[in-house]
């Protein structure tokens, strides 16, 4: 894994969530400030802009959260080794490019089962390649923090997405 401590604010030992993508509205990310409150535990960074990160950074003002902005390339690729875990709450995404890209870094992704995110981790897959949620906080929390807390289930896992995404290669 790629050392990035900067990007967990400095709390290595702590398990990092990862959001990439626009930081819009209707992306639904006021849901991870609801999931950031259960999860003490953890920490998470926003990789990406938009109109709605203002707004964000107030709402996660005093959490363990950062703001990184845009990346692209090789720093890319490695905001998404330094994540522990990626989660998409967004229940209008039709493809879920961001999704695809965490499962070929090898982490594992809890997703809302919405959108394109069924297409990318069905049915038959949920539990092994990633966790799909029905867009219900408890159920989240009940798939994201097994992975939190279990790093031999995190690598499974990721390296299980990262298979299924080399199939596509």
């Amino acid at each position: 894994m790629v050392n990035c401590s900067y990007r967990s604010n400095g709390e290595p030992e702590k398990p990092l969530i990862v959001h990439v993508g626009r930081l819009e509205v209707e992306k639904s990310l006021d849901f991870l400030k609801s999931l950031m409150d259960r999860l003490p535990e953890a920490q998470i960074a926003f990789i990406g802009d938009g109109s709605y990160r203002e707004d964000l950074e107030k709402l996660f003002e005093g959490m363990p959260a950062v703001f990184i902005g845009m990346l692209g390339g090789e720093e890319l690729s490695q905001a998404y080794a330094s994540g522990d875990v990626f989660v998409m709450p967004s229940e209008s995404e039709t493809l879920g490019l961001v999704v695809l890209e965490a499962m070929s870094s090898g982490i594992p992704v809890v997703g809302a089962r919405a959108g394109g995110i069924p297409d990318i981790i069905p049915e038959d897959q949920d539990g092994k390649i990633g966790f799909r949620y029905p867009g219900d906080l408890e159920d989240c929390l009940n798939k994201l923090k097994p992975l939190l807390d279990d790093k031999d289930l995190r690598e499974t896992m990721g390296i299980a997405a990262r298979l299924e995404m080399e199939k596509y290669d």
